[in-house]
């Protein structure tokens, strides 16, 4: 018997656009950003050999410093979408303000966001990073985007996904239908379905924390872990195993693999960020994805993707994975024996 033929993540959205469920710029859009991160694919993969390790000498809009592969991988997701005539308008976690599409080049109707190197600091040590992207639609009669129009709740994407740099390239995407994952096929140079509609597991055996934080962490968020760490013989009934690689997309991809929840929650090591994650660069598309594969994702008391946003580089606390473990996590932070006002009302930033 002849193997079904792979399918390419060009004949899957051209599946899902003769379907009705997304138009053909939308497809196009996905397709462009897949060119932009097989092109960064191919810097990480170099790595010495390209001459794109260390430090850039830059820093970005948040005060941190810059690698030359986080200045690469913004140029690289620039150049490719500025031309095709699918977007408005752009944003960068890596750039104060949105990015207009220039008069020279033709516009479409939709917004992309984007980190370009989610997990930087892992770079030099040859651990995986990745791309994280986010499309909205731009408002009706805007054809100059500003700052403004981007700041839409979570549940107004139309598409998110994210692409992982590790042994494989994978890019995991949803267009409101399930989450799937496509293998970088490095022959061919195409994405190859290898993960039709993932789904989490309800229940959850690993946890993700930064521990190196703890010090810093509310008391509902030190309760909820000292029961995780006692294990069988706590109160949970059962043993966990932490895990934390200071890579979002390689951390959020673990949970989609085989169950878990990961935390990046407020803390007091700076009160004038309540959060870590940018909502609209990392903790919305990331909610996107974990909702669509049956998971959910939460800010430890409410909906993530509820918010609406205040800033373009908002930071937000980022509970999300299992839905039966994001369940408990929200009932620590609401449980009056854990959770003082600053662990129940983290302030927008």
């Amino acid at each position: 018997m002849t193997p079904p033929r792979p399918i390419s993540l060009t004949r899957f959205l051209i599946q899902e656009q003769q379907a009705g469920h997304i138009n053909a710029d939308l497809r196009l859009l996905i397709e462009v950003v897949a060119r932009a991160c097989k092109s960064i694919a191919t810097a990480v993969g170099k790595g010495a050999l390209g001459g794109v390790l260390g430090d850039a000498g830059t820093g970005n809009i948040q005060g941190e410093a810059q690698k030359k592969l986080d200045v690469l991988s913004n140029e690289i997701l620039l150049e490719a979408n500025e031309w095709g005539g699918h977007l408005a308008g752009l944003a960068s976690e890596e750039m104060e303000h949105a990015h207009p599409i220039p008069n020279a080049y033709p516009k479409g109707n939709y917004l992309l966001l984007f980190d370009p190197l989610d997990g930087s600091s892992n770079i030099d040590v040859n651990v995986a990073v990745g791309t994280i992207f986010s499309v909205l639609r731009c408002p009706d009669g805007v054809t100059e985007p500003g700052d403004a129009h981007f700041l839409q709740p979570g549940r107004a994407q139309v598409c998110a996904g994210y692409t992982i740099y590790g042994p494989s390239t994978l890019l995991v995407l949803t267009v409101g239908r399930g989450t799937h994952a496509f293998t970088l096929d490095r022959e061919q140079g195409s994405f190859i379905l290898t993960r039709e509609s993932i789904r989490i597991p309800e229940a959850a055996q690993e946890f993700a924390i930064n521990t190196s934080n703890q010090r810093h962490w509310h008391p509902c968020v030190q309760a909820y872990v000292a029961d995780l760490v006692a294990g069988a013989a706590g109160p949970r009934g059962r043993d966990f195993n932490m895990r934390w690689v200071a890579s979002m997309v390689a951390d959020v991809h673990r949970i989609l693999t085989r169950g878990g929840v990961f935390l990046y929650p407020a803390d007091r090591k700076d009160l004038s960020k309540p959060g870590r994650l940018r909502l609209m660069y990392e903790a919305n598309p990331m909610a996107f994805i974990v909702e669509q594969a049956g998971g959910a994702a939460s800010t430890g008391i409410g909906p993530l993707m509820d918010l609406v946003p205040i800033g373009l580089h908002q930071r937000v606390p980022v509970v999300l994975g299992s839905r039966d473990e994001v369940a408990v996590v929200e009932r620590y932070h609401r449980d009056p024996a854990h959770s003082p006002a600053g662990c129940a009302s983290p302030a927008p930033a």
